[in-house]
């Protein structure tokens, strides 16, 4: 699966997301994308799972025409998301196109 981690996924996480290719905003050059433009281009270059941080980004987009899967963490702590590492990559490896899950951390 083509993962994209927005500016508040942890980097480190994606050396636990095997089989998976991943990429941050921050290396395509989209660290100043809003989350609507940032979704858009996302789903234009073809990923299919975008990891955020952003607890409110439900409430701001309209997810429902979207074949971009969310994951949302529920927490910005590195060593916090360490300890449910598992649980995340279980949720990734059944996540659908157009998903939206949340990670209680």
């Amino acid at each position: 699966m083509k993962i994209l981690f927005d500016q508040g996924a942890p980097a480190p996480l994606r050396r636990h997301l095997v089989g998976h290719s991943v990429d941050t905003a921050y290396e395509r050059g989209w660290s100043d994308l809003r989350n609507g433009d940032l979704l858009a281009r996302a789903e234009i270059d073809g990923y299919e799972l975008l990891i955020t941080t952003d607890q409110n980004i439900r409430y701001q987009q309209n997810l429902s025409a979207s074949r971009l899967g969310i994951l949302v963490l529920l927490s910005t702590s590195w060593p916090r998301i360490q300890l449910r590492i598992g649980d995340i990559q279980a949720v990734v490896d059944g996540m659908q196109p157009g998903d939206y899950r949340e990670v209680p951390i």
